[in-house]
């Protein structure tokens, strides 16, 4: 048995627990510092969704992999980068501020879809949307010409994988109440490696893992 498939096996029997069907779930194996050779071994045993965080790395690997790859784009991003991203990503998971969201609409074609980020632990080092902040966002998002398909958030790092279900609860409830409103936002991409089973008994429809899959993150130097 790979990494991966352990993963896919783990994702599955969380669904089955919480009464999902697993194919409700998408798997983003965040390959962020990894090289094309690793990220193929994964492509190669069917894998098609992959996560990055920086804008030349990913527009980089974009070129290099296959054209079948569905990019996810899963960190902060400066405005001055969004034409790199929005040229390949098929989601960005970080939409937090209106600059962004006019950078992002700038360009040919259709903008690719967005998540809102929501700062769910209120945590001064991290991107997103206060809580109290969400519904006002949304309208802004919407104003602009943003297809906003959920809601995203990284909760502060847990000590137990348990540690972080408080907040998974949290972004579902705070979806349940703006779906009224904005009846295309659904998706909920929350979990990680270290609480992604969690996050899909809690409701997730998009987790992003990346060490269990992949490893040690690679240094780059940074």
């Amino acid at each position: 048995m790979t990494a991966y498939t352990d993963v896919m096996e783990k994702v599955s029997t969380a669904a089955s627990r919480a009464g999902r069907p697993v194919a409700d779930i998408t798997v983003v194996a965040v390959s962020k510092t990894f090289q094309p050779e690793d990220i193929m071994k994964v492509y190669d045993q069917g894998h098609r969704d992959f996560g990055e965080n920086r804008a030349g790395e990913l527009a980089d690997k974009a070129v290099a992999l296959p054209a079948d790859i569905r990019w996810h784009y899963v960190g902060a991003l400066q405005s001055n980068k969004a034409r790199i991203v929005r040229s390949v990503a098929s989601l960005l998971h970080s939409m937090d501020r209106r600059s962004l969201g006019k950078a992002w609409m700038k360009g040919q074609g259709v903008a690719p879809p967005v998540l809102a980020q929501v700062n769910v632990g209120d945590e001064t080092q991290k991107s997103g949307v206060g809580p109290s902040g969400l519904a006002e966002a949304l309208e802004w998002m919407e104003a602009l010409g943003l297809e906003v398909r959920g809601l995203m958030a990284i909760p502060p790092l847990p000590e137990h994988a348990e540690d972080s279900r408080p907040y998974f609860v949290e972004l579902r409830e705070m979806r349940d109440r703006v779906v009224a409103d904005h009846p295309d936002v659904l998706e909920l991409s929350m979990g990680m490696t270290d609480d992604y089973e969690v996050a899909i008994a809690e409701g997730a429809s998009i987790i992003r893992v990346g060490r269990a899959i992949f490893g040690p993150r690679k240094s780059t130097g940074a």
